[in-house]
């Protein structure tokens, strides 16, 4: 690959297989996704990520439904290789030593991109240091912190080190924004040639190389860190006032010093767009709404299909409008082949049995309070009287942070209902959620259901994956389903419209009300007695929301509008 103007992509996670479980959710996953994406357009990026050798955590699930964390071992020797350059970044005071291991992901047209995978677990550092990138998320904020200047300025040293010339640095979520003062750093001005040293930091040719895509609608999501951590952590790298004027007065806000160090800005919905500018109110803020890797997330019996019916839809995405031309029963067949795959799988696993002939909904996502996953028990004996008109099957999976206590009662919560009325209604969790399961889950189920407070969704992007296998979205309007839905065309909306751009006071009765609703007279009365508008509705999935919300269409949008600036 030509190392000359590149696009650097900086992700605290990258999900690319099952196999090396540095990813916890999706951010990770849609990192994971542009990547592959631009291997198949064969845009010139390399990838920058920590090796989490402990991963995010092994999901085990007790019997009173309490979840249980393990820490992953793998080994990256079996994926990937090591390369002899090491560089150093300064933490505490001291030297600490980096190590990159470097994966390639081949695109099915050819492509090929370079995943850099930083590793302080080396001869030369301390065994504390040697520990900073085990656990993702892992620790507490002076973990974090330690991680981040790896990710970031251990990342822009290991690039240089290897002999690349980066045109532009995209920083996906704040994690990386320390990259930033590295490149201050590069780019400083001599000091004889100005007459006021806050123009020493030339922070104009940074923002013209840094791009900064942020994903989180609300404030305490953004990392933050006192000055006086930072000063012993990372030391004054650049002169505190200088620190401040960039990442905030108070404390470092990762987000804010990527924002006024980056020229372009985008959130990761036209929704989250506008939550975004409400949020850091001043700053130009656009917006690129995410996508899926189609080849990767769909199952086999549909690449089978969209193969015989529309070929080169696997580099081409956009072609699945064409898929009003396939045949009903084969739209059909193809999902019952999914769904007993998916019934077998909970069958082995779990040793409960599932019928492929009853309507099942999937709900599987991180776990925590605002995605609101028990909101359909929200009145548990009007879902049961709606189970009496037509059976309903639902399969959980998904994990919830080791620190977050609500997320993991809803879990449990969910386990327990299961219990109690698993008489007349098979509810199914399943542990250790991961891409491997998620593809079953998408493909398999009737129904994709989503429950978010609004706006807390930034985008998104499960929904669009069980759209490319002919699956249903039933979910509240956030994210990037405000865009996706027609109602009764693609899917259908739970709750009224969204007009807020702040938080709003929690309605879970309202929301429910209408989720009873469209289930007991629209939803289940069409799936069990008129089969041709389901599969008319299947069929809009894919032709109307899989050929658009994809990773390639995503990346022509950044290579525009981000990177060619």
């Amino acid at each position: 690959m030509n190392n000359e103007t590149m696009i650097a992509y900086f992700s605290m996670e990258i999900g690319l297989s099952n196999d090396i479980p540095t990813y916890s959710g999706g951010l990770g996953v849609l990192a994971g996704d542009t990547i592959k994406s631009s291997a198949d357009l064969e845009i010139p990026i390399v990838a920058v990520t920590l090796i989490s050798k402990k991963g995010y955590f092994s999901q085990d699930i007790d019997s009173g439904g309490r979840q249980v964390e393990h820490s992953v071992d793998w080994d990256p020797a079996r994926f990937m290789t090591r390369l002899p350059r090491k560089v150093k970044v300064q933490i505490e005071g001291r030297a600490v030593y980096i190590q990159a291991w470097c994966y390639k992901v081949r695109s099915i047209a050819g492509g090929e991109i370079d995943v850099f995978y930083l590793d302080t677990d080396v001869a030369e550092n301390t065994k504390e240091d040697r520990e900073i990138t085990a656990v993702l998320y892992g620790g507490d904020l002076q973990y974090r912190l330690k991680q981040e200047i790896v990710l970031g300025i251990g990342g822009v040293r290991m690039l240089r080190a290897l002999g690349f010339h980066i045109k532009k640095y995209h920083m996906n979520e704040g994690h990386a924004s320390l990259l930033t003062l590295e490149l201050l750093l590069l780019h400083k001005r001599d000091v004889e040639s100005v007459w006021d040293e806050n123009w020493i930091w030339d922070t104009d040719k940074v923002k013209d190389l840094c791009v900064f895509t942020t994903h989180t609608p609300i404030e305490a999501g953004h990392d933050r860190f006192s000055y006086d951590l930072v000063q012993k952590i990372l030391g004054e790298i650049i002169p505190l006032k200088v620190l401040k004027r960039l990442g905030g007065e108070h404390d470092l806000n990762m987000s804010h010093l990527a924002l006024n160090l980056s020229n372009y800005i985008n959130g990761v919905a036209k929704k989250h767009g506008e939550v975004s500018k409400n949020l850091f109110p001043g700053y130009e803020i656009h917006a690129i709404t995410n996508g899926v890797h189609s080849f990767t997330w769909t199952c086999e019996s549909f690449k089978r299909l969209y193969d015989k019916y529309i070929p080169s839809w696997a580099n081409e995405p956009e072609l699945l409008v064409r898929s009003e031309i396939i045949p009903d029963e084969e739209v059909w067949e193809a999902h019952l082949h999914a769904k007993n795959d998916l019934v077998d799988y909970v069958k082995k696993i779990t040793d409960i049995k599932m019928s492929p002939d009853v309507f099942t909904i999937g709900f599987a996502r991180r776990f925590t309070s605002y995605k609101r996953a028990d909101l359909i028990f929200f009145n548990l004996e009007r879902f049961l009287k709606i189970c009496e008109k037509g059976k309903i099957q639902i399969i959980y999976s998904g994990k919830a942070h080791p620190k977050d206590t609500p997320g993991k009662d809803i879990i449990r919560r969910i386990v327990e209902i299961a219990k109690t009325i698993n008489d007349n209604v098979s509810v199914v969790f399943i542990k250790n959620y991961n891409m491997e399961i998620a593809l079953k889950l998408i493909s398999g189920v009737d129904i994709w259901l989503n429950t978010p407070l609004r706006p807390r969704e930034a985008s998104g992007t499960s929904g669009m994956k069980a759209a490319h296998n002919g699956v249903i979205n039933f979910s509240i309007l956030d994210g990037w389903w405000i865009e996706g839905h027609l109602e009764g065309v693609t899917g259908w909306s739970i709750g009224p419209k969204p007009v807020e751009s702040s938080l709003i006071p929690v309605n879970d009765a309202t929301d429910a009300e209408d989720l009873y609703y469209k289930l007991e007279t629209i939803i289940l009365p069409m799936y069990y007695h008129d089969r041709s508008q389901w599969i008319r509705m299947m069929k809009n999935s894919i032709s109307k929301l899989a050929y658009y919300f994809n990773t390639n269409r995503m990346m022509r949008r950044y290579v525009t509008e981000a990177y060619l600036r």
